[in-house]
Protein backbone atom coordinates (compact mmCIF):
# COMPACT_ATOMS: atom_id res chain seq x y z
CA UNK A 1 0.00 0.00 0.00
CA UNK A 2 1.13 3.54 -0.69
CA UNK A 3 1.60 5.00 2.79
CA UNK A 4 1.14 8.51 1.41
CA UNK A 5 -2.55 7.78 0.88
CA UNK A 6 -3.47 7.77 4.56
CA UNK A 7 -7.03 8.99 3.93
CA UNK A 8 -8.22 5.41 3.52
CA UNK A 9 -6.81 4.25 6.87
CA UNK A 10 -9.04 3.70 9.89
CA UNK A 11 -8.48 3.40 13.62
CA UNK A 12 -9.51 0.69 16.08
CA UNK A 13 -8.96 0.89 19.84
CA UNK A 14 -8.99 -2.26 21.96
CA UNK A 15 -8.22 -3.03 25.58
CA UNK A 16 -7.64 -6.73 26.09
CA UNK A 17 -5.47 -6.96 29.19
CA UNK A 18 -1.76 -6.28 29.01
CA UNK A 19 -0.97 -4.00 26.08
CA UNK A 20 2.29 -5.86 25.42
CA UNK A 21 0.21 -8.90 24.44
CA UNK A 22 -2.37 -7.04 22.41
CA UNK A 23 0.25 -4.99 20.57
CA UNK A 24 2.26 -8.11 19.64
CA UNK A 25 -0.80 -9.83 18.19
CA UNK A 26 -2.05 -6.97 16.03
CA UNK A 27 1.41 -5.96 14.76
CA UNK A 28 1.53 -9.25 12.86
CA UNK A 29 -1.64 -8.76 10.82
CA UNK A 30 -1.52 -7.83 7.16
CA UNK A 31 -3.25 -4.51 6.65
CA UNK A 32 -2.31 -3.18 10.07
CA UNK A 33 -0.10 -0.16 9.50
CA UNK A 34 0.66 0.76 13.12
CA UNK A 35 -0.08 -0.40 16.65
CA UNK A 36 0.72 1.81 19.62
CA UNK A 37 0.31 1.00 23.31
CA UNK A 38 -1.29 3.45 25.66
CA UNK A 39 -3.94 4.28 28.20
CA UNK A 40 -7.59 5.09 27.55
CA UNK A 41 -10.95 5.29 29.27
CA UNK A 42 -9.80 7.05 32.41
CA UNK A 43 -10.31 10.28 34.27
CA UNK A 44 -6.94 12.05 34.34
CA UNK A 45 -4.89 13.54 31.53
CA UNK A 46 -1.52 12.08 30.54
CA UNK A 47 -1.41 9.24 33.08
CA UNK A 48 1.79 7.34 33.73
CA UNK A 49 2.18 3.57 33.94
CA UNK A 50 2.72 3.86 37.69
CA UNK A 51 -0.57 5.77 38.05
CA UNK A 52 -2.69 3.43 35.96
CA UNK A 53 -1.29 0.38 37.78
CA UNK A 54 -3.02 1.59 40.94
CA UNK A 55 -6.38 1.07 39.23
CA UNK A 56 -7.55 4.47 40.49
CA UNK A 57 -7.33 6.46 37.24
CA UNK A 58 -9.96 4.42 35.40
CA UNK A 59 -7.66 3.86 32.43
CA UNK A 60 -7.25 0.56 30.64
CA UNK A 61 -4.06 -0.62 29.00
CA UNK A 62 -5.02 -0.50 25.35
CA UNK A 63 -3.78 -0.33 21.81
CA UNK A 64 -4.60 2.08 19.02
CA UNK A 65 -4.50 0.29 15.69
CA UNK A 66 -4.20 2.06 12.35
CA UNK A 67 -5.38 -0.29 9.61
CA UNK A 68 -6.26 -0.41 5.94
CA UNK A 69 -9.85 -1.69 5.64
CA UNK A 70 -9.25 -2.71 2.03
CA UNK A 71 -6.81 -5.35 3.38
CA UNK A 72 -8.25 -6.23 6.79
CA UNK A 73 -11.72 -5.33 7.97
CA UNK A 74 -12.80 -4.12 11.37
CA UNK A 75 -14.83 -7.34 11.68
CA UNK A 76 -11.64 -9.35 11.14
CA UNK A 77 -9.88 -7.29 13.81
CA UNK A 78 -12.75 -8.10 16.17
CA UNK A 79 -12.37 -11.80 15.39
CA UNK A 80 -8.66 -11.69 16.29
CA UNK A 81 -9.36 -9.58 19.40
CA UNK A 82 -11.86 -12.07 20.82
CA UNK A 83 -9.72 -15.08 19.89
CA UNK A 84 -6.56 -13.84 21.60
CA UNK A 85 -7.76 -12.75 25.04
CA UNK A 86 -10.39 -13.87 27.55
CA UNK A 87 -13.44 -11.62 27.19
CA UNK A 88 -15.25 -13.42 30.04
CA UNK A 89 -13.15 -12.32 33.00
CA UNK A 90 -14.01 -9.00 34.58
CA UNK A 91 -11.02 -6.74 35.17
CA UNK A 92 -8.41 -9.41 34.64
CA UNK A 93 -6.41 -11.39 32.12
CA UNK A 94 -4.72 -14.38 33.71
CA UNK A 95 -2.58 -13.18 36.61
CA UNK A 96 -3.01 -9.52 35.62
CA UNK A 97 -5.79 -8.23 37.87
CA UNK A 98 -7.34 -4.75 38.03
CA UNK A 99 -9.57 -2.44 36.02
CA UNK A 100 -6.56 -1.51 33.87
CA UNK A 101 -6.67 -5.07 32.45
CA UNK A 102 -10.33 -5.04 31.49
CA UNK A 103 -11.74 -6.12 28.15
CA UNK A 104 -13.17 -3.10 26.33
CA UNK A 105 -13.73 -1.89 22.80
CA UNK A 106 -13.55 1.86 22.24
CA UNK A 107 -15.43 2.36 18.99
CA UNK A 108 -14.57 5.35 16.80
CA UNK A 109 -17.86 5.52 14.89
CA UNK A 110 -21.41 4.09 14.96
CA UNK A 111 -20.53 1.39 12.41
CA UNK A 112 -17.79 0.01 14.66
CA UNK A 113 -20.19 0.00 17.59
CA UNK A 114 -22.78 -1.94 15.59
CA UNK A 115 -20.22 -4.43 14.28
CA UNK A 116 -18.91 -5.04 17.81
CA UNK A 117 -22.43 -5.46 19.25
CA UNK A 118 -23.37 -7.89 16.47
CA UNK A 119 -20.15 -9.86 16.87
CA UNK A 120 -20.63 -10.23 20.64
CA UNK A 121 -24.23 -11.38 20.07
CA UNK A 122 -23.00 -13.97 17.56
CA UNK A 123 -20.33 -15.27 19.95
CA UNK A 124 -22.94 -15.58 22.70
CA UNK A 125 -25.51 -17.22 20.42
CA UNK A 126 -22.93 -19.77 19.27
CA UNK A 127 -21.78 -20.39 22.88
CA UNK A 128 -18.16 -19.81 21.89
CA UNK A 129 -17.18 -19.14 25.51
CA UNK A 130 -18.17 -21.07 28.64
CA UNK A 131 -19.02 -17.87 30.52
CA UNK A 132 -20.79 -14.63 29.56
CA UNK A 133 -18.78 -12.03 27.65
CA UNK A 134 -18.01 -9.00 29.84
CA UNK A 135 -16.29 -6.90 27.16
CA UNK A 136 -17.53 -3.32 27.47
CA UNK A 137 -18.34 -1.10 24.49
CA UNK A 138 -17.58 2.58 24.87
CA UNK A 139 -17.16 5.55 22.58
CA UNK A 140 -13.57 6.53 21.83
CA UNK A 141 -11.96 8.46 24.67
CA UNK A 142 -8.63 10.29 24.78
CA UNK A 143 -5.76 7.89 24.14
CA UNK A 144 -2.47 8.63 25.86
CA UNK A 145 0.69 6.97 24.56
CA UNK A 146 2.46 4.72 27.01
CA UNK A 147 6.05 5.38 27.91
CA UNK A 148 8.59 4.46 25.21
CA UNK A 149 9.76 1.32 27.07
CA UNK A 150 6.30 -0.22 26.51
CA UNK A 151 6.29 0.20 22.72
CA UNK A 152 7.21 -2.83 20.61
CA UNK A 153 7.86 -4.61 23.89
CA UNK A 154 7.44 -8.22 22.80
CA UNK A 155 9.56 -7.85 19.68
CA UNK A 156 12.40 -6.31 21.67
CA UNK A 157 12.13 -8.52 24.78
CA UNK A 158 11.21 -12.04 23.65
CA UNK A 159 13.68 -13.57 26.11
CA UNK A 160 11.79 -12.12 29.09
CA UNK A 161 9.86 -14.79 31.05
CA UNK A 162 6.57 -12.82 30.74
CA UNK A 163 6.94 -12.79 26.96
CA UNK A 164 7.74 -16.50 26.81
CA UNK A 165 5.03 -17.64 29.21
CA UNK A 166 2.18 -15.23 28.41
CA UNK A 167 2.70 -13.74 24.94
CA UNK A 168 4.30 -16.65 23.04
CA UNK A 169 1.13 -18.81 23.35
CA UNK A 170 -0.99 -15.95 21.98
CA UNK A 171 1.34 -15.59 19.00
CA UNK A 172 1.24 -19.35 18.39
CA UNK A 173 -2.56 -19.26 18.50
CA UNK A 174 -2.55 -16.33 16.07
CA UNK A 175 -0.20 -18.19 13.73
CA UNK A 176 -2.35 -21.34 13.85
CA UNK A 177 -5.78 -19.73 13.61
CA UNK A 178 -5.13 -16.69 11.41
CA UNK A 179 -2.16 -17.65 9.21
CA UNK A 180 -3.81 -16.22 6.08
CA UNK A 181 -4.15 -12.81 7.73
CA UNK A 182 -0.50 -12.50 8.77
CA UNK A 183 2.11 -10.24 7.23
CA UNK A 184 4.71 -12.15 5.27
CA UNK A 185 7.82 -12.87 7.31
CA UNK A 186 6.28 -12.40 10.76
CA UNK A 187 6.51 -14.89 13.56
Amino acid sequence: MNKQNNSSLETAIFAGGCFWCTEAVFQRLDGVEEVVSGYTGGTIKNPSYREICTGRTGHAEGVKITFDPSIISYAELLEVFFATHDPTTLNRQGNDVGTQYRSEIFYTNPEQRQLAEDFIKLLEKENIFNSPIVTALSPEKPFYLAEEAHHNYYNENREQPYCQIIIDPKIKKLNNSFSKKLKHGTI
